[in-house]
């Protein structure tokens, strides 16, 4: 899994970086609460510790909350009730106390990652030779697995479940992406969308998947074969 570690201590954020990784994971850490915002977009589990210095970690766990689902673990020294009930409140899947275990914590995200995987979803998508399985959020193409990062794999099912309609860049920043975009923000827009979408035809073997609309946006095309056929 792609991890992202929020921890403003250095010593605590190279410590656990490397336990994650020793464990298969790849984990990257930023160590303040604005970089977190900037940064959980593409990640399948956010580490957040609480105590930053630029901004509340309940606001970080809010505002990320807000904007998507993806599953965080908070890590606090505020070991009272009301304190742990206040992280859930903010959107935080689990709280640990510090100092606290490697081998729990990773005990942790296996229970994390259970719960969501097992959260009911929307039937699988299959176009030929390419599935996208919502359950498991696995895509395969030609029944080989193709790794894709949480907003890879949201805007692929995103346009996937919506066949041959064109979906705007403005409206795939708002629902996957949960940000209401001004018009000022044009460019950040056309830069975000058109990163993933050239990911994504990198990794399917071929452009034909997403269709550019000149001026518009994209689609799926489910007319078309893949690249990538079995011999």
């Amino acid at each position: 899994m792609h991890l992202l570690v929020v921890e403003d201590e250095k010593d605590a954020a190279v410590a656990l970086t490397n336990g994650l990784r020793r464990h298969g994971h790849a984990a990257v850490a930023v160590n303040t609460g604005n970089h977190a915002l900037d940064a959980y977009h593409d990640v399948d589990l956010v580490l957040l510790d609480l105590d930053l210095q630029d901004m509340d970690g309940l606001e970080v766990c809010r505002n990320i909350r807000m904007a998507c689902d993806v599953p965080i673990i908070a890590f606090t020294e505020r070991s009272t009730e009301l304190d742990k009930i206040m992280v859930l409140q903010a959107g935080s899947d689990d709280c640990l106390d510090k100092p606290y275990g490697l081998r729990e914590l990773m005990a942790r995200i296996d229970a994390v990652m259970r719960r969501v995987r097992s959260r009911p979803g929307k039937p699988s998508v299959v176009s030929g030779p390419l599935e996208i399985n919502v359950v498991t959020r696995e895509v395969r193409l030609n029944k080989e697995l193709i790794e894709l990062t949480r907003k890879e794999f949201d805007l692929l099912y995103y346009l996937a479940s919506r066949p041959s309609a064109v979906i705007s860049r403005r409206q795939l920043m708002a629902e996957i992406w949960g940000d209401p975009i001004g018009e000022s923000a044009g460019t950040r827009i056309s830069r975000t969308i058109d990163t993933h979408v050239s990911t994504l035809r990198a990794k399917l073997g071929s452009n034909d998947w997403i269709r550019t609309v000149r001026g518009v946006g994209f689609r799926f095309d489910t007319k078309q074969t893949s690249q990538r056929e079995v011999v």
